[in-house]
């Protein structure tokens, strides 16, 4: 022990370790209080979040079983929908950044088309053979559903390879993903009618669906950007997991969605009167897939002729900002108006979708024409809004009457062959889009062109709808075409 002189003075001992503490003290103090604060701030924040996150979880819980879809099961198939649109949601944004915009306007546009065509060609010839094959799974819709979004998973995680690699694998993954998810939507609305609620229309059915998949792609598409700032690959892998997840709850939809209870065959003649069918077709549903030819036609053509339009905007819309905004409002706009119209459609009592299909087929038209004489970026909005909830409600309605019109036995063909139309018009519309915007075509021109081929289409809509009522009216037999 070191010798000292005394008396000692321990205030001048640096050594001394009573003083040591008392000269750090107020750090130490300060550091402690700061880590109190910080944890405090940590839990409050961390039950505030859980907090959220249960009431979300509460609300989301409450929709999806509220008006007995609960207790019919219905609620399974809203829950396992809302995996399967926040994966597509996924895929679309990784595409998106993949095919158009991390590259030059020029070089997109032959990216885009030959996306379209590579995609949908073999497209068109697969699609009539899914629902045939599809009719085959009648008591087994939960595993042809849980296949369908499998497939997805499978092909999501190879388009993030073929990403990063650049391998031609990308076009024949991107095709999987496309036949798989329409295979989806016709196993997916064969089952609604075997969860129906008492208290649902279909037509209501159909809206609280398009809802569900709303606010599942609203709450993913964040996400996926995220991933997607990382690789597009992410975004793509992302996608296969919530895939992946959505396959397990395929498979534990309750057993009654295989039931063949209620199934009858039909007689492919046709009867006279409202109900006359050509292979279990009525001319409400011809009528309604013609309307909504029209309504996916006018949808693909503003999808990419304004996405490369506004990438840089003429100056007669009178819009000086960011192009990235004015392409956010437009898309925005028209994803308002899908959920409008999926409100409208879940609120409405209506029983008559075949008037509805018609109706918003004309509305389209006459706003597409108004737009394409005063156009300007507002209007451009008012566009896109018009378009959406047009949309919606029509396929929601499409839907209803295929599933109260068509028998059980070639209800699935019915909804294959009806999504290869409505795509197959989509399709067409984009391939106009790019065409047009290919030969240096204004935005207006655009705008009337497809206007004036919409014109031409509803007339001849109204005429054969006029024609059918008359047919039907006289006791006709005469045969109804598609």
């Amino acid at each position: 022990m070191e010798e000292r002189d005394w008396p000692y003075d321990h205030a001048t001992d640096p050594g001394y370790p009573g003083e040591r503490s008392g000269a750090d003290t107020p750090r130490s103090s300060g550091l402690s209080r700061a880590a109190r604060s910080v944890g405090r701030a940590s839990r409050s924040t961390g039950r505030a979040l859980a907090k959220g996150g249960s009431a979300a979880f509460g609300g989301a819980r409450r929709f999806t079983h509220s008006g007995g879809a609960g207790e019919s099961g219905f609620s399974r198939l809203l829950e396992l929908h809302a995996f399967n649109t926040a994966g597509d949601a996924a895929v679309a944004i990784s595409l998106a950044g993949t095919l158009f915009f991390t590259v030059p306007t020029g070089e997109a546009t032959g990216q885009v088309a030959l996306f379209l065509v590579l995609t949908m060609l073999p497209f068109a010839v697969v699609a009539p053979l899914i629902g045939p094959f599809l009719d085959r799974f009648r008591r087994g819709r939960r595993w042809a559903i849980g296949a369908t979004l499998a497939i997805r998973a499978f092909c999501c995680w190879v388009l993030a390879g073929a990403v990063v690699d650049e391998s031609p694998a990308f076009y024949f993954a991107a095709l999987g993903c496309l036949v798989s998810s329409k295979a989806y939507g016709v196993t997916r609305a064969s089952a609604v009618p075997r969860l129906l609620p008492e208290s649902f229309t279909l037509v209501k059915a159909n809206s609280r669906i398009s809802l569900t998949g709303t606010g599942a792609a609203a709450i993913s598409a964040p996400i996926a950007v995220g991933a997607a700032t990382i690789g597009a690959e992410w975004a793509l892998r992302y996608a296969a997991l919530l895939f992946a997840v959505g396959t397990v709850l395929a498979i534990l939809l309750p057993a009654k969605v295989d039931s063949s209870e209620g199934e009858e065959p039909i007689e492919l003649t046709a009867t006279a009167g409202a109900t006359r069918r050509r292979h279990g077709i009525t001319r409400s549903v011809v009528n309604g897939l013609r309307s909504n030819a029209g309504l996916r036609l006018l949808s693909g053509f503003l999808t990419i002729f304004m996405a490369f339009t506004l990438r840089e905007p003429p100056a007669s819309m009178g819009w000086d900002g960011n192009p990235t905004i004015l392409l956010g409002l437009v898309i925005g706009g028209a994803g308002a108006g899908n959920t409008i119209g999926t409100l409208i459609g879940s609120a409405a009592s209506t029983r008559r979708p075949e008037k509805v299909v018609v109706g918003v087929l004309v509305l389209d038209v006459a706003v597409l024409a108004t737009v394409g004489v005063l156009f300007t970026w507002w209007t451009a909005v008012i566009l896109g809004l018009t378009v959406g909830i047009c949309q919606s409600l029509g396929k929601l309605s499409l839907d209803a009457m295929i599933q109260r019109d068509v028998p059980e036995r070639v209800r699935t063909s019915m909804f294959a062959r009806s999504e290869t139309l409505l795509q197959l018009g989509w399709v067409t519309g984009g391939l106009i889009g790019i065409g047009l915007f290919s030969l240096d075509a204004t935005p207006r021109i655009g705008l009337l062109v497809i206007g004036a081929l919409l014109i031409g289409w509803l007339v001849f809509v109204l005429q054969r709808s006029r024609l059918a009522a008359a047919a039907d009216r006289d006791g006709s037999r005469t045969p109804t075409g598609s």
